[in-house]
């Protein structure tokens, strides 16, 4: 329910629950796409599959998945298109019922920031966190770290480039 202020049908809810029986036989795939045929706009099937392609070590999907969920997202709260031109202000005035929903938008776009990172997209992933960092003072989301770590591996590719380029 944090998620996700609507409730699917039982169908779906049915699908999510079969998926999740049948995820160690490696069987949960079909019924998750089932449950995203029936309800494209659901953040639970989105969440579901997004979970389940990224245990799988299937990040180029689970990164789609979460870029749809951004899109998804990002109506209700009133956010531009593109995730660069958010800032505090948009954050600091929004109505205090769009906070669970801001917060899912910025978990998210963590989530795309990491599966960039995962992707080895270092660039985008860390204009994505120096972004959350720069909304995020108190570090709620998490950025920090991963913003060190993406300097970090950044810093260690050039010193090889210089050693050996």
């Amino acid at each position: 329910d944090l998620y996700y202020e609507q409730e699917d049908s039982p169908e779906v809810q049915a699908l999510i629950k079969y998926a999740s029986e049948r995820y160690a036989t490696g069987e949960a795939e079909l019924p998750l796409l089932q449950a995203y045929l029936r309800a494209p706009e659901s953040l639970n099937v989105l969440v579901s599959l997004n979970r389940f392609y990224y245990y799988q070590h299937r990040l180029q999907e689970a990164l789609l998945i979460s870029e749809k969920a951004l899109e998804l997202i990002r109506p209700g709260i009133g956010f531009p298109a593109d995730w660069r031109q958010v800032d505090l202000g948009l954050i600091s005035d929004a109505p205090k019922e769009s906070l669970t929903r801001i917060r899912l938008y910025l978990f998210t776009l963590k989530s795309v920031g990491f599966l960039n990172m995962r992707l080895e997209n270092l660039e985008l992933a860390k204009a994505i966190f120096e972004k959350l960092v720069a909304l995020d003072d108190m570090d709620r989301i998490g950025a920090k770290g991963l913003l060190e770590l993406v300097v970090r591996r950044q810093e260690a590719d050039e010193g090889i480039f210089r050693l050996f380029g």
